[in-house]
């Protein structure tokens, strides 16, 4: 093999590995936002539904503000076991690869770079670790002037994005312009 491919192909695959480290490390980000909506239900009617929804998705009340009107509920997030596997599979791939190219560039210790592997299942065990976590969700209902969108409540809610999507989804809220 020429000599020119080999440190070449070490660094695509060193780029690579970089790549693969940060997409682990991604996979426990805490991608909390905050979004305003708006509903064509009344707080009256709306803080009820608001209320079971987040019950049917295992969160409990933590903390009542009445002056503010504000909710904050909180639950557990579960990490999930498919990216958990997920993720030491990928990184299973990577070490290999990593593994192969080492072993062509040092062919005395071509067995010792296929240890790399048995690192892999340390991927899983991080995001295992970061991942489940309890999680917040705050909840405010104000009610708007009967001339402003023809909407009578504005909601702020500070979740997780996929949360909110869902929350969106399930009550009809719509975003605020």
């Amino acid at each position: 093999m020429d000599t020119a491919i080999l440190p070449s192909t070490l660094l695509l695959t060193l780029l690579l590995s970089v790549g693969l480290f940060f997409f682990i490390r991604a996979s426990t980000k805490d991608r909390t936002t905050t979004e305003q909506l708006v509903s064509e239900q009344d707080e009256a009617v709306l803080m009820p539904k608001v209320k079971e929804y987040f019950r049917s998705r295992s969160y409990q009340v933590a903390e009542v503000d009445r002056e503010k009107n504000q909710v904050i509920f909180a639950g557990f997030v579960q990490p999930s076991l498919f990216l958990a596997v997920f993720l030491t599979l990928l990184a299973s791939v990577g070490m290999v690869c990593l593994s192969l190219v080492l072993s062509l560039l040092f062919p005395n210790f071509g067995t010792l770079f296929l240890g790399l592997v048995l690192l892999s299942p340390l991927s899983g065990l991080f995001y295992w670790k970061k991942a489940g976590r309890l999680e917040k969700v705050s909840f405010q209902i104000e009610e708007l002037k009967q001339d402003q969108l023809n909407f009578p409540s504005k909601v702020t809610v500070t979740a997780h994005r996929d949360e909110l999507m869902e929350l969106k989804r399930t009550l009809q809220l719509k975003p605020a312009e």
